[in-house]
């Protein structure tokens, strides 16, 4: 923190880095949403989910789909040559709707993927010899050119009821009716992809999916990143400048975003949503996983083969629903424990949320600046977050308390989004799902210090006195940051550019 801060004697100059510090405390191992958010997790970063978004599309005409995202692989630097980041084929990666409440999927869809090096030679000296690189030197413009030595694929089975046992069946290419779909490789610059949006947008496909009468859309391979944080500060000593708007109006456009020059690789489907839903339950459930195979045998001599051989079970590694969970809520000790849960064993977990010890840390280092943790125990305003949904918003009639992120298909897509949401005015934003344009970090910092007892929702305002505080870590978002139709997320960073 910064000493002229700590000796400034206004109160206001006080009162605003007590709010930099409880965001900071907030944020610490959050900051990144799910970017290496568990230790196990940082060993495995092919299988790391990022981030999760489910809403209302709001491309024109495409009011009766439901977009969902789920990102994996974090921190991407765009010119990380020369293997780049292909998805892990030893893994399994799903999506997961539960559209009756009751904290257990019963749609997943399931993608696997596969990678086949074409073993592209050039002849030097009379010889042939395999080239070293992803590409071989030829033009890049389409779904799997000549000039790609690497081609990467994937699959897509649709589960109903348990995601091990239920009732299996293939998604299939609209066009064609094919079981496999091409991933475009990264960003690796200009020179070999001139026009890496036309090339990117070639790889969006419309799929038949089981019981749907109408087509959906799937997209998978890289993107800019789409989450903004002020990371480096805050793990300086919440170094931040203007860490609350208290202390500087424009303090939410004041930070730096240090995934500005990020990518991540995104899975993206647009479902009809009538093929989500149950009934005359309109609020689904949705939330990501990765598992790997329990065993691993590492080969003395990858030459005659694979350089590992996986086998055994499916054992979940990565989970992600609600954004920031893992890192501001659940402790230290179960973070890996929590990526390894599905919702339905979350009662393990609520004590976190009823009595959360951040809101408590954060007034026993800063009740001398009149910042205080709200008093409701148990605090029903973040089961209603992150457990339940909240009441008369997007909670299900019947709902059995576990995380996951929640979306009421029936609310209107707005004509003009706001960032803040729900807290913003907004019903169709977050946490009523979340779209990529949600700046969560400064809506959950806000309702963790007991924003929602403001409005009302779960607790009176008298419970929670510094819940009108509006934290930030400066690290604007909004839905300008985006594309308006799908896949949204923007295109990813080029490895390098033109001279």
């Amino acid at each position: 923190m910064r000493p002229t801060v700590i000796a400034a004697s206004r109160k206001i100059l006080l009162a605003a880095t007590a709010a930099g510090a409880v965001y900071g405390l907030a944020a610490l191992p959050a900051q990144a949403s799910s970017h290496r958010e568990a230790p196990f997790l940082t060993r495995q970063p092919k299988v790391d989910g990022t981030d999760f978004y489910m809403f209302r599309s709001y491309e024109n005409g495409r009011g009766a789909y439901t977009t969902i995202i789920a990102d994996y692989v974090p921190l991407q630097n765009p010119g990380d040559g020369p293997n780049y980041y292909e998805m892990d084929p030893d893994a399994l990666y799903e999506i997961h709707i539960d559209n009756n409440g009751d904290g257990k999927e019963d749609l997943t869809f399931q993608f696997r993927f596969t990678n086949q090096n074409k073993d592209t030679q050039l002849t030097v000296g009379g010889k042939q010899v395999s080239i070293p690189l992803v590409i071989n030197g030829g033009a890049i413009d389409g779904v799997n050119p000549a000039g790609i030595n690497v081609r990467e694929t994937y699959s897509i089975t649709m589960v109903k009821g348990d995601r091990r046992t239920g009732t299996r069946s293939q998604v299939t290419n609209a066009s064609g009716g094919g079981t496999s779909f091409d991933k475009p490789i990264d960003n690796i610059g200009n020179k070999s992809i001139p026009d890496y949006a036309g090339y990117a947008a070639k790889h969006v496909y419309a799929v038949n999916i089981p019981g749907c009468a109408t087509p959906g859309k799937v997209f998978v391979g890289q993107r800019k990143d789409p989450f903004v944080v002020n990371l480096g500060e805050t793990f300086d000593l919440i170094n931040i400048q203007a860490p609350a708007t208290v202390f500087d109006p424009n303090a939410e456009k004041a930070g730096h975003d240090d995934l500005a020059n990020k990518n991540v690789t995104a899975i993206e489907m647009e479902v009809p949503t009538a093929c989500l839903t149950n009934g005359t339950e309109t609020v689904i459930g949705g939330w990501t996983t990765a598992s790997v195979r329990q065993g691993r045998l590492i080969n003395p001599t990858p030459n005659t083969g694979t350089a590992s051989k996986e086998g055994g079970a499916w054992t979940q590694v990565s989970r992600l629903g609600m954004p920031l969970v893992n890192e501001v809520v659940i402790g230290l000790k179960d973070k890996d424990q929590f990526n390894h849960s599905k919702p339905s064993g979350d009662t393990q977990f609520l004590t976190y949320v009823t009595n959360p010890t951040l809101p408590a840390l954060v007034q026993v280092l800063f009740g001398s600046a009149g910042v205080k943790a709200p008093t409701n125990f148990p605090r029903n305003d973040l089961v209603a977050a992150f457990l339940t949904g909240v009441k008369g918003v997007n909670q299900p009639a019947n709902v059995v308390p576990s995380e996951m992120l929640r979306l009421n298909t029936t609310t209107p897509v707005s004509a003009t989004q706001n960032r803040l949401g729900v807290i913003g005015g907004d019903n169709a934003g977050f946490p009523n799902g979340r779209r990529p344009g949600d700046d969560v970090v400064d809506i959950a910092l806000r309702v963790v210090m007991g924003r929602l007892c403001v409005l009302s929702i779960g607790c009176v305002p008298a419970d929670a006195p510094s819940g009108s505080i509006d934290f930030t870590d400066g690290a604007y978002l909004d839905a300008s940051f985006f594309d308006t139709a799908f896949p949204y997320l923007k295109t990813p960073l080029a490895g390098s550019l033109k001279h």
